[in-house]
């Protein structure tokens, strides 16, 4: 490609690369020429270059791939959890809890009447604090050097955590697949982010040192319930995981545990009791509801002072009320039974479905968490467009993924809200779609 760049200062060099992605000279994924070759083909000193580089960086034009270079930042949104906008389909890619197992608050806002609020008071309530520390010390390691803080929520809680430890182009680890909104987060953040493949114990270790070889300044796993597969971190694997750590001690290591009291898995920790830059997450989302917008997390202290600057008080703390409300309700026996029972149906629904799927030849196993992470023989796209032939409305691989990879073969399925007849109706749908494709398949191999 020939581009008409010029300037011999960065901020020059930086403002002519710039107008050719506005004029449209340069498109989102076009790749810009080497900073070597840039710099010899400007006559100027290859640090020049590199500043101009950083700059569009900073700026959130480009970004930067490793040996993929450096290409037009795409502005392309990242998909979102959710129901779909006016879809006549049955969705089954939600990744919503079931509305029918989230407890009535009610009872509890009646007697929320207290004292006010006023500026300069602590951003996470006392009361919270004092059964939060409980709740997060269990499974912990460093538990008792460990700071709280609430959040509006986990997505805000590591939006804040990777924005007072990373600048844009630093490179975080994330799994792969992934989850939707760490996706968005590190685009957002304008971060690099490195892919650590999953498999059923959780992240792998292979996967986490290559990452840490790449210079990485960030972690975040999901300890339990990961979205999208349902893996959850074994004893054995969190071990490996801590030790491929100790190493790199002041990369901040993000735990996002946000299946917490709904897991059917016990919690083992990747933050050993040494690691010095550490935050533990956990939400109240899918026990008490997504509007619920409430997550405590536990840190170290310099990352605690950080995040605390990050929400000052006045301004972006979390409501009292609703500080208060989440007490109310997690102290409450009945609420915390129904939480339990929320935790089996979620289990049961989903083993049950995986059991149908297998029966009509599609092999499937249930892991922890809201969906089912199904293996196709096909691609999850050309089963999808059979799906919604047939009135569903599902979720493919495709959009969890990461890097650039083949087309996958996974479909996300939220289903515990379907009663026995609708679950048989979609596992058959599901099996006739399969067979659907695959006859196209065969057709054309044919051809």
């Amino acid at each position: 490609m020939d581009l008409e760049i010029s300037g011999r200062s960065a901020s020059e060099i930086a403002e002519s690369l710039r107008a050719l992605v506005e004029r449209g000279s340069l498109r989102p994924g076009d790749a810009l020429p080497p900073v070597r070759a840039l710099a010899e083909r400007l006559g100027v000193n290859r640090n020049t270059a590199v500043a101009a580089y950083r700059q569009l960086t900073q700026a959130g034009v480009v970004v930067t791939r490793g040996r993929g270079g450096t290409r037009v930042a795409d502005p392309a949104p990242v998909a979102q959890e959710g129901f779909a906008v006016d879809s006549v389909l049955r969705d089954v890619g939600t990744g919503n809890p079931d509305p029918d197992l989230i407890p009535d608050p009610s009872r509890a806002l009646a007697g929320m009447a207290g004292r006010p609020v006023l500026y300069g008071e602590p951003v996470i309530d006392p009361a919270l604090e004092r059964w939060a520390r409980e709740w997060m010390r269990e499974g912990l390691a460093p538990a008792e050097s460990m700071r709280l803080t609430v959040t509006s929520g986990a997505a805000d809680a590591v939006e804040r955590l990777l924005a007072q430890a990373l600048t844009r182009d630093d490179a975080v680890a994330l799994e792969d697949p992934c989850f939707l909104t760490s996706i968005h987060t590190a685009r957002i953040g304008g971060y690099r982010p490195v892919p650590v493949a999953v498999d059923d114990e959780g992240m792998t270790v292979a996967g986490l040192r290559a990452a840490l070889e790449q210079g990485v300044r960030a972690v975040v796993c999901t300890p339990r319930a990961q979205n999208p597969t349902g893996a959850s971190l074994s004893a054995r694997r969190a071990a490996e995981l801590r030790e491929a750590l100790r190493d790199h001690p002041y990369v901040l290591v993000i735990e996002d545990d946000h299946f917490s009291m709904l897991s059917r898995k016990p919690f083992h920790s990747l933050i050993g009791p040494d690691h010095r830059r550490w935050a533990l997450v956990r939400s109240v989302s899918k026990f008490l509801g997504p509007d619920m917008c409430l997550a405590v997390t536990a840190s170290d202290r310099e990352t605690a002072d950080r995040l605390a600057m990050r929400l000052t008080p006045g301004t972006t703390w979390v409501s009292h009320l609703l500080q208060r409300l989440t007490l109310a309700l997690v102290t409450d026996p009945q609420v915390t039974e129904a939480i339990e029972a929320a935790a089996a149906r979620y289990a049961d629904r989903n083993d049950a479905f995986a059991r149908r799927l297998t029966a009509h030849g599609i092999p499937a196993r249930a892991g922890d968490g809201l969906n089912l992470w199904v293996a196709l023989p096909v691609a999850a796209r050309d089963v999808s467009d059979q799906l919604m032939r047939r009135g569903w409305l599902a979720r493919t691989g495709d959009e969890f993924v990461l890097g650039e990879a083949p087309s996958s073969k996974r479909l996300r399925l939220t289903v515990h809200d379907l009663d026995a007849a609708g679950a048989e109706q979609l596992a058959g749908d599901v099996a006739a779609a399969v067979r659907a494709v695959q006859g196209r398949v065969m057709a054309a191999e044919v051809a």
